[in-house]
């Protein structure tokens, strides 16, 4: 028995035993190619989604009854989507060292809350109608608050994106 080289390192003996069967071993440039892989198709995935793509859609979102609650809500101006620019209006003012400017912004934002509340209940309602209307026999539980919580986001933010112009009907 002769010996031709010096002994491996313990690592790298241990690398040469480590060869998976099913993938072969990883380098950088194939770790590298499967990251660019993996970020094309997170992209893909995500504009998919964002087009509302029924295969590309969380369970939450699939169906013809939620597609029409989206489009529901979104053919309409909802006064909850400019609840977040006002309340940083509000932030904005109270920063002012001026009591009653601070009151007012305070005043407006609960003001603004309770106003959106409030047509949030009577959207919830007209959305159980319409889908009671157009989809009879379909449950309506949980669509009031999938379409209310939807017409509190800012138009632009909506995921998915909105499909209908404002105006259109549905």
């Amino acid at each position: 028995m002769t010996k031709d080289a010096p002994t491996p390192k313990r690592k790298d003996a241990e690398a040469l035993n480590k060869v998976n069967a099913i993938n072969s071993p990883a380098t950088k440039a194939s770790k590298a190619r499967d990251r660019e892989e993996l970020k094309a198709r997170r992209l893909a995935a995500r504009a998919a989604y964002m087009r509302g793509e029924e295969s590309a859609l969380p369970l939450r979102d699939k169906g013809p009854v939620k597609r029409y609650v989206r489009n529901y809500v979104d053919s309409r101006r909802n006064v909850g989507e400019y609840f977040l620019p006002a309340v940083f209006t509000v932030l904005v003012l109270t920063v002012v060292h001026n009591k009653y400017v601070s009151l007012i912004a305070i005043f407006f934002m609960y003001a603004a809350m309770l106003y959106t509340i409030i047509s949030g209940i009577f959207m919830t309602r007209a959305i159980r109608k319409a889908v009671t209307a157009k989809f009879p026999g379909e449950s309506t539980k949980g669509l009031g608050m999938y379409g209310w919580l939807r017409s509190t986001q800012m138009r632009r933010m909506r995921a998915p994106a909105p499909q209908v112009q404002r105006g259109d009907t549905i």
